[in-house]
């Protein structure tokens, strides 16, 4: 299939309109629109939604385009890292939706694809990004690191890495993590609670109670991340478990609080959020076309 226009744009109005309601969602210790944190306010993530939004969906880019086009309209918009996870978990998703194989594929099938012909351009140009976003811990690698040029593919980089970073890790295993817990769980409850922010926010829940969240350990160590886990675990069971979510909103709220003063932010749980609410509507567009 090629992309004209009007895909494109349909495409990058999914991306943006997945980022907003992820900001819409209350995620302890993130930023959402009940709190600010970490020296970022939700204005910065809008117009970072908004500038990745421009480029990421353009016709005719390959993965790694998307990915550092991203960054850079991110980087000219706000001055500093808020999207960088986003960026590299969305292009992908994106690009299967972009690619023409001859075949009747799944939207999960069409990004294997995706993610079997990943190249070394492609690892060149997110090296390229991830080095300007400079997120933090970000640091020297004994293997494929970032600052050196790649001589291997993206998909190989990635799975490299996914032993220390869960958005890599969903390069390896096929966005498994996206599909089967965020997209699923984001589905489910929908339809159980009919509240879009609140199903958003029990899938950032289900991604910090199963997974010590990467984004701390890299600041903060594995026993920390697993410290926050173990907290997650018992609000996302207690959130599950209602009829009405909103209730449970002053206990998420002072989570929140106590997360950003001791200053952790779960911002991989974060990324894997916007990716399973892409996704979702990423597969709704896909039966349209």
């Amino acid at each position: 299939m090629r992309v004209d226009s009007d895909i494109s744009t349909t495409l990058a109005s999914a991306f943006k309109s997945a980022c907003l309601a992820e900001l819409e969602a209350l995620k302890p210790g993130n930023v959402h629109i009940f709190a600010d944190g970490h020296g970022m306010v939700v204005q910065d993530f809008i117009h970072s939604a908004e500038a990745a939004a421009a480029v990421i969906a353009l016709p005719d880019l390959t993965v790694g385009e998307r990915i550092l086009a991203a960054v850079d309209a991110t980087w000219n918009a706000v001055g500093c890292n808020t999207n960088l996870g986003i960026i590299l978990l969305s292009a992908p998703l994106i690009q299967a939706i972009t690619i023409s194989t001859g075949q009747a594929l799944t939207f999960q099938e069409r990004l294997q694809y995706v993610l079997q012909n990943l190249t070394q351009e492609d690892a060149a140009k997110a090296y390229q990004a991830i080095v300007r976003a400079s997120p933090a811990g970000l640091g020297q690698s004994e293997h494929y690191d970032v600052h050196v040029l790649p001589q291997v593919t993206l998909l190989a980089a990635m799975t490299e890495a996914g032993e220390r970073d869960r958005i890599a890790w969903q390069y390896a295993h096929g966005f498994a993590d996206v599909f089967t817990l965020g997209a699923a769980r984001y589905r489910e409850l929908l339809a159980r609670w009919e509240r879009p922010a609140w199903a958003a926010s029990a899938v950032y829940l289900g991604f910090l109670a199963r997974f010590p969240d990467t984004h701390i350990i890299r600041k903060y160590g594995a026993a920390i991340a697993l410290q926050v886990q173990q907290e997650a675990q018992v609000h996302e069971q207690a959130l599950m478990a209602l009829d009405n979510p909103k209730t449970y909103q002053r206990e998420l709220l002072n989570f929140d609080a106590d997360l950003k003063l001791r200053g952790l932010n779960p911002g991989t749980s974060a990324d894997l959020t916007v990716a399973s609410l892409l996704a979702k509507s990423l597969e709704n567009i896909l039966l349209t076309l």
